[in-house]
């Protein structure tokens, strides 16, 4: 056993190093650190509407409605994470204390009990907020403004996000298939105490680097904690409340995306500098077509995990699979594509083929969509029980996560690229909170895919989950196909072409 330790820890230690000889200084440990602190949320991503329904005995409606809120606060809350991190606390402190949040939670959640239930979902939130936003403004920081780099370092860490996604998936479908909850969750949450120690560790290296906190000194950071905690502690509290009325915490995130989507166009029209207002322009048109992207993809979560678990064979090459176990199908592709695509785009672009934001955001959209209405042709194919073969739900997986590839980790960067440095931890969050907008958007679609029926029976329920699964399919390929077409527009707003000329001037093969 020691042996294997120290193996690990050498194989480890020298991946670490290496990354870090192409890198800057703490990108090699944030990879780490983001693999390990993805594993509760993983869990609870994958498990919650399974959990609700099936160990606290809730309705179908309500383990949805939670599941959507749960999924969009963790994404909304970002926002306030982009704006306390880099402002009242450090990025680094605002990530452990995070950490610590989602260690609570977890143990709170273990006890299985609809009391402790709210309350652990509420802390859990509170600390997994901050967590995507304080790794990436982590990580962005290290990079300059045109250092192509920077791609590359977050479709790597996505892929370490994602190795810490597929531990959590394996142990949930696990337990779930032996209705262990509590020690679902007390393992999961040694994740973030190893993110948590690994951080704490290497605390010096991720130090802010020209933040707004940074240059703050003496009594001047003291106040700015405080004011940090203060925040902190009205959000749990709202989040508590807010988790027992899902229904209004729902309808807010819609509202509250409305209202950043006029923030962002106010942030454009001032801008100082006109190129900068352009490209804040062009980050909003962008995330507007990826909402349709992430409308889909939290499906996973709620209605397609319904689906999957009721109406798809699961009995799989003499193997009976857990609905969580699906979802691994998406943690692979990105954990070999992930590396492959960015090995593939620096190969592209060192013989000058420009593979531009746009262009990949199109793609998946095309993708995604795609993966959707092979679902409807697989339940019209059904057997005669209604339900429907695994196999096409492993080809719609596929094709989903291949459309991540694409969207996700780019997404991140294309930040750190259109931005201005001021606004990035705002944009960072208001970039998530995208993400929730979706979820809550999922949930809607969920409920109305699930119906009014409270029957289980494959052959009434398939013909809900077919019309929702085809129409999002079918608009989200046109809305894809409508970014190609509008690609010149939004190469023009992000000047990317001119940026392209100055990197194959200074650097012809495009590294």
């Amino acid at each position: 056993m020691e042996y294997n330790q120290l193996s690990q820890t050498k194989i480890i230690t020298r991946l670490l190093n290496k990354y870090n000889n192409m890198m800057p200084t703490g990108a090699g440990v944030l990879f780490f650190v983001q693999m390990f602190s993805t594993l509760a949320f993983s869990v609870l991503y994958s498990t919650l509407v399974l959990y609700a329904t099936t160990g606290l005995k809730l309705s179908d409606s309500v383990a949805t409605e939670i599941t959507a809120s749960f999924v969009a606060f963790n994404y909304a809350v970002h926002v306030i994470g982009g704006s306390l991190g880099g402002r009242l606390l450090s990025y680094r402190a605002l990530f452990c204390i995070g950490m610590v949040a989602q260690f609570i939670g977890c143990m709170l959640l273990a006890l299985v009990k609809a009391g402790a239930f709210y309350w652990g979902l509420a802390i859990f939130l509170a600390g997994s907020g901050f967590n995507i936003t304080c790794i990436n403004c982590m990580l962005n920081q290290l990079f300059k403004p045109n250092d192509k780099r920077r791609e590359t370092a977050f479709l790597w860490n996505y892929s370490g996000m994602n190795i810490g996604f597929f531990v959590g998936f394996s142990i949930s479908g696990y337990f779930q298939l032996h209705h262990s909850y509590s020690m679902l969750f007390l393992l999961s949450s040694l994740g973030n105490l190893s993110a948590l120690l690994i951080t704490l560790s290497k605390w010096r290296i991720l130090s802010d680097i020209k933040t707004s906190y940074s240059a703050l000194q003496g009594t001047q950071k003291y106040n700015a904690n405080v004011k940090g905690f203060v925040v902190i502690f009205i959000l749990l509290l709202a989040l508590r409340w807010l988790l027992g009325h899902s229904n209004l915490s729902n309808t807010l995130i819609m509202g509250t995306g409305i209202v950043t989507v006029f923030v962002i166009a106010l942030l454009a029209l001032r801008q100082p500098v006109k190129e900068n207002g352009h490209k804040v322009w062009a980050y909003l048109l962008l995330a507007s077509t990826a909402l349709v992207f992430w409308t889909l993809y939290q499906l996973a979560p709620m209605g397609l995990t319904l689906f999957i678990a009721r109406n798809v064979n699961l009995h799989y090459l003499g193997i009976q699979i857990a609905p969580q176990w699906v979802q691994n199908v998406n943690t692979m592709v990105i954990i070999s594509g992930g590396p492959i695509l960015s090995m593939l785009f620096t190969t592209l672009r060192g013989r000058g083929v420009r593979l531009t934001i746009p262009v990949q955001f199109s793609c998946a959209l095309i993708l995604i969509g795609i993966g959707f209405c092979l679902l409807p042709i697989g339940i019209h194919f059904a057997n005669a029980q209604g339900y429907t073969h695994f196999n096409w739900v492993l080809f719609s997986f596929i094709l989903q996560s291949a459309g991540e590839l694409f969207i996700s980790p780019v997404g991140y960067a294309m930040v750190g690229q259109l931005v201005p440095v001021n606004l990035q931890g705002i944009m960072m969050g208001t970039w998530l909170m995208l993400v929730g907008v979706g979820a809550t958007l999922s949930g809607y679609f969920s409920s109305v895919a699930l119906g009014n029926t409270k029957s289980l029976d494959p052959l009434i329920t398939n013909a809900g989950f077919s019309h929702i699964f085809g129409s999002l399919g079918l608009v989200s390929i046109a809305v894809g196909t409508l970014l190609f077409v509008c690609v010149p527009l939004v190469l023009r707003l992000t000047h990317e072409k001119k940026l392209f000329a100055e990197t194959q001037a200074v650097n012809p093969v495009g590294i």
